[in-house]
């Protein structure tokens, strides 16, 4: 990794221009509607609110299923690979379209990766699908929640799901 003349940052293959964020993690968020983000963040908190005098191994549980829970990237790839391959197939079949198809869900995925936006984003994204770092989130006040910082001063509401919520923001 080093830098040119023009200030641009070369990683492996790819040249980066100066001041282009190489990963930005809230990308998904930024490209959505600001009422769709506010109505996954609500429903997030009215799962803390739900578990709010869960048992530990209750908020367990729950940190068990966040663990499975599918983020919209991995949502992305299935249904990018799978409508290629359908693609593929179909052009292998003779039908022309095929591969246009597989061209035009690759273009997405192409698009998704450069920009962190395609056109699913906002059908998932209404659909409820999380990002990793929303997920995420709800996870960490769960644990705030469940007691696993306790040795660190959150004040007397660490087990308030506001608290919570606040802390996992943080």
């Amino acid at each position: 990794m080093g830098e040119r003349p023009d200030g641009a940052t070369r990683r492996g293959a790819v040249v980066y221009p100066m001041n282009t964020p190489i990963r930005d993690p809230d990308r998904v968020r930024r490209h959505t509607a600001a009422n769709v983000n506010a109505r996954i963040d609500n429903l997030t908190r009215h799962q803390l609110w739900r578990h709010r005098g869960a048992t530990r191994a209750e908020l367990s549980d729950r940190i068990e299923e966040l663990d499975r829970e599918w983020d919209i990237e991995r949502v992305l790839e299935l249904n990018a690979a799978s409508l290629a391959l359908a693609g593929v197939v179909a052009a292998a079949s003779g039908r022309r379209g095929g591969l246009m198809l597989s061209g035009v869900v690759l273009g997405f995925l192409w698009m998704h990766a450069v920009q962190g936006w395609c056109p699913p984003v906002p059908i998932l994204r209404r659909l409820g699908i999380r990002t990793r770092r929303e997920i995420d989130r709800e996870k960490f006040a769960l644990k705030v929640l469940r007691g696993d910082f306790d040795e660190v001063d959150l004040g007397s509401q660490r087990r308030d799901p506001e608290s919570a919520w606040a802390a996992a923001l943080a």
